[in-house]
């Protein structure tokens, strides 16, 4: 049996913030409970998924603006590794877009590594979600074992409450293909930073100035392809 649940109950809380770290490999925490509840008590989302009883994955967010608007603003979202691929990343996103609906907010935002591909796909084309900006070494660096003390660099991505969900492709067309621009990323960048650091960086750097400066200048980003790359061309996005 699947349950995706807010929380309101500490134990619960601290069985997410544990798995948190799990998903993460981080040494130090990523959340407490004081914070968790904080966040619920004060409005914020704070819920997990269960699988048979057993919590397998869970979100955070807070209340934002964007673009003077009020939003979710989705700051952890993690699955255990073998949960992936199932649908439940989807439905707790989901979830969240609904929780924000019945709120009165106009997006649910979050922000991605740009290098990491199974994320870019899923943001972008399972979800519909739009790239709305370039964040440089947003956090700093971090110690946890998926980002490495890389830096962390970070995609803002906008998915509307305006629209259903269930009709949205993610697969958008160029509207002149002849002024796209692809911009490639690695395979596997978590494990290439574990084994060959100088090259991860360069890929850090050429994305940060291809997609980031084109970003900058006024170009959207209209997918992400099969091959693994961003898709992007000349005007803001909407």
């Amino acid at each position: 049996m699947t349950e995706i649940r807010l929380l309101d109950d500490a134990a619960e809380m601290r069985r997410m913030a544990k798995l948190f770290d799990q998903v993460w490999g981080a040494a130090t925490p990523l959340i407490n409970v004081e914070l968790a509840r904080a966040v619920s008590h004060a409005g914020g989302y704070v819920a997990a998924v269960y699988v048979d009883g057993q919590v397998v994955g869970g979100s955070l967010g807070f209340l934002a603006r964007h673009r003077g608007s009020y939003a979710l603003h989705s700051h952890l979202t993690g699955l255990l590794p073998g949960i992936r691929g199932s649908g439940l990343g989807r439905q707790l996103k989901r979830h969240q877009r609904e929780w924000a609906a019945e709120r009165g907010l106009r997006w649910v935002t979050w922000t991605f590594d740009p290098l990491v591909r199974h994320n870019a796909r899923f943001n972008l084309r399972v979800l519909g979600a739009e790239v709305h900006d370039y964040l440089v070494d947003f956090y700093g660096a971090m110690d946890d074992a998926i980002n490495a003390r890389d830096e962390s660099d970070r995609l803002l991505v906008a998915w509307t409450t305006a629209e259903d969900p269930n009709t949205a492709t993610g697969d958008a067309v160029a509207d002149d293909e002849a002024q796209t621009v692809a911009v490639p990323t690695p395979t596997d960048i978590v494990a290439l930073r574990r084994t060959d650091r100088e090259a991860a960086e360069q890929w850090r750097h050429r994305v940060r100035h291809e997609l980031g400066g084109r970003l900058a200048e006024g170009w959207r980003v209209v997918t992400f392809t099969d091959e693994g790359a961003y898709l992007i061309e000349p005007g803001a996005p909407t």
